[in-house]
């Protein structure tokens, strides 16, 4: 007999249990077959949470309903979400990534992440159903976390469970907090709990909030690289556009204020530094866990963002009487830079109706400024949840005539554009290929407008002459067309020798699967 190797006390740690099944009487029918994980997805929606809170994952799945209300669909309609908490994890210094998923998925993110530039190895933590239902997966995790935690290379290792791992529960909460110095941080991002990879991003950015502000607490931390200023800061919340914080930076000066970290951070030591801010600005206003970590170190939360000539007055007021400058100081600040906000927007006009859709987060703001550049924005629509941090911006341009809607689904995006026909139509990839089969000008939401400045006079005149560009396609679009005109669509898309062999009654009997399966599933809910 052998004595039982130990890495710490999560053996001894109380394991929270799932629901208990009930035993069949005698003489009973065998039960039905309970949902199982094996071989499913965030595709699964329900029957995957049913698994999860089976697994004991109910908590953290009542949380994420809390703080990520679902939309009308129950599974994501964009990339997998652990891509958005994947992509924090990856452009932060000495902060190693680890994945426990189905190896389909694994592929998936990691190719994603390094097509958007990430430059270093992720960590994979493969199962079978056998280690999966033995428990020995976690212990796999464990062993792969000891092995990779080196003080020498990182300062933290982020383990992320994918949809799998999470409704089988897997419980990464009995990891180790630390191991010989390195910060371990266990997040669960299933498809099924997280709408939308925006979101995983606050998923990430609370979590390790959370561990800062323990460390915090608990006695000094490490000052920001360059030191503490003099002045006090102002954290941004949500990623924006490099030039951005610099451009905030200057338009706080008069307020005696600078321009603080952005969360999600770049390296470990920045999140203390954002926590010692005396306001917290949340530009993307969705980071919901990350704002309940800022309330609780008492920090003050000030929605919007500086943009466009009425957005910026009102940011600077409301993020200086947040510190309690003076009316004064907060007028002086205003009139060293909206003169100039102004003079970028006349410059830079627009005309046209626009419809506009997204899951950044940064929708609302990007609307505002189009709406001051002249334009007339008839529908906006981003896959991120309402949140008191977002209202002022929606009841802004409900005042100025477009139709603002909070979980858009594609359908919504969809059925706007082909209802406003705008005159341009900006939004996801397949919102941008509708568009263009209806020969309306389109631009691609992700890459070709939030990448862009939009604070203070840069951003004034950042976006317009790319839009005026292609408005102008407006004909080309037409003839393209008509000179595609007869190649056929959907399952008859191509040029054909002959007629294309279709089978519609496959998709019949699939629409009556459907059907049945959905009769089945509201059947069981009534009971």
């Amino acid at each position: 007999m052998t004595d039982e190797v130990r890495y710490d006390a999560a053996a001894d740690a109380v394991v929270i249990e799932g629901e208990r099944r009930a035993a069949p009487e005698a003489g009973a029918a065998p039960a039905e077959p309970q949902p199982g994980v094996d071989g499913m997805g965030c595709h699964s929606g329900a029957e995957m949470e049913t698994a999860a809170r089976m697994a004991g994952q109910s908590e953290i799945l009542d949380q994420y309903a809390a703080d990520y209300p679902q939309g009308p669909h129950d599974k994501p309609q964009s990339m997998c979400p652990a891509f958005g908490s994947l992509r924090v994890g990856l452009r932060m210094r000495r902060v190693g990534t680890m994945l426990s998923g189905s190896a389909c998925c694994v592929y998936g993110l990691t190719f994603v992440s390094h097509f958007y530039g990430a430059r270093r190895s992720v960590g994979y933590v493969p199962f079978s159903s056998e280690t999966l239902v033995t428990g020995k997966l976690f212990e796999d995790i464990r062993d792969a976390v000891y092995e990779m935690a080196d003080p020498d290379h990182y300062d933290a290792i982020v383990v992320t469970n994918l949809c799998v791992p999470t409704a089988s529960g897997v419980p990464l909460r009995l990891l180790p907090d630390e191991i010989n110095g390195v910060r371990i941080v266990g997040i669960d991002v299933p498809g099924f709990g997280v709408p939308t990879h925006a979101e995983a991003k606050d998923v990430l950015a609370g979590a390790m909030l959370n561990y800062a502000r323990a460390e915090v607490e608990a006695g000094p931390v490490a000052a920001p690289e360059g030191g503490r200023g003099s002045r006090p800061t102002v954290t941004m919340l949500g990623e924006m556009f490099p030039a951005d914080p610099m451009m905030i930076g200057r338009m706080l000066d008069p307020l005696g204020l600078a321009a603080g970290p952005v969360v999600p951070a770049r390296e470990w030591r920045e999140l203390y530094a954002a926590l010692d801010s005396s306001v917290v600005a949340a530009i993307h206003p969705f980071y919901t866990a990350a704002i309940r970590e800022f309330e609780a170190a008492g920090r003050p939360i000030v929605g919007s963002a500086p943009v466009g000539y009425e957005g910026t007055a009102a940011w600077l007021k409301a993020i200086g009487e947040a510190h309690g400058v003076s009316a004064g100081k907060i007028a002086e600040a205003q009139n060293a830079v909206l003169p100039s906000i102004k003079e970028a927007l006349e410059g830079a006009r627009l005309e046209g109706r626009i419809t506009l859709s997204g899951y950044e987060g940064s929708e609302l703001l990007v609307a505002r400024l189009l709406v001051e550049s002249g334009a007339e924005v008839a529908y906006v629509g981003t896959a991120c949840p309402k949140t008191p941090w977002s209202a002022e911006d929606a009841a802004w341009l409900e005042a100025h005539g477009a139709k603002v809607t909070f979980r858009a689904s594609l359908e919504d995006d969809c059925a706007a554009m082909e209802a406003v026909q705008p005159d341009l139509a900006i939004g996801t990839t397949p919102v941008v290929q509708k568009a263009k089969e209806l020969s309306i000008p389109s631009l691609y939401f992700t890459n070709l407008i939030s990448a862009r400045p939009l604070m203070g006079p840069a951003g004034a005149g950042s976006l317009q002459q790319v839009m005026r560009a292609a408005m102008g396609n407006k004909d080309r679009m037409a003839h393209m067309t008509e000179f595609f005109h007869g190649v056929g669509e959907g399952d008859t898309a191509g040029i054909w020798e002959g007629a294309p062999n279709l089978h519609p009654e496959f998709a019949e009997r699939h629409r009556r699967k459907l059907e049945k399966q959905a009769r089945a599933a509201k059947a069981e809910q009534m009971i």
